[in-house]
């Protein structure tokens, strides 16, 4: 018993281990341009353009451009509006890619954003942002 508990946690370990894919380059620069593309969508008001850079699942969970855009607009004004953004960095987690990107708000605090990419017939899309407020930063 003890030799099959051991053996199923090597394998869980090992699987773990594989699934942690870092990103190539050529994959991270697809991932910042969608993420880019997208901000400069809401910059001019496209929201089918903002829109077709999210998931299938953020797709139907919102199911048309203008629910979408009005979410982004309420709930991350810091993204529909940034003052300023900067790429940071990229990292494997056990849910997928996650690239980070500061945020620097009307009245000048920053944020993070964390996007959950996922990748969906060979292209990057958009499958969720964490957002959190950097500490000490701004007004």
């Amino acid at each position: 018993m003890h030799r099959l508990l051991s053996s199923l946690a090597l394998a869980l370990a090992l699987s773990l281990a594989l699934s942690f894919h870092p990103a190539r380059a050529d994959d991270a620069a697809a991932i910042r341009t969608v993420i880019a593309d997208q901000l400069a969508a809401f910059d001019r008001g496209d929201l089918e353009a903002a829109f077709a850079h999210a998931s299938p699942g953020i797709q139907a969970r919102f199911g048309d451009p203008r629910a979408f855009g009005d979410m982004v607009r309420s709930g991350y004004p810091m993204v529909w509006d940034p003052g300023r953004y900067e790429m940071r960095g990229l990292s494997a987690t056990p849910r997928g890619q996650v690239q980070t990107v500061m945020f620097e708000d009307a009245a000048g605090i920053l944020w993070e954003a964390d996007y959950l990419m996922e990748k969906v017939g060979g292209v990057w899309r958009i499958a969720g942002v964490a957002l959190r407020r950097l500490p000490g930063v701004g007004s």
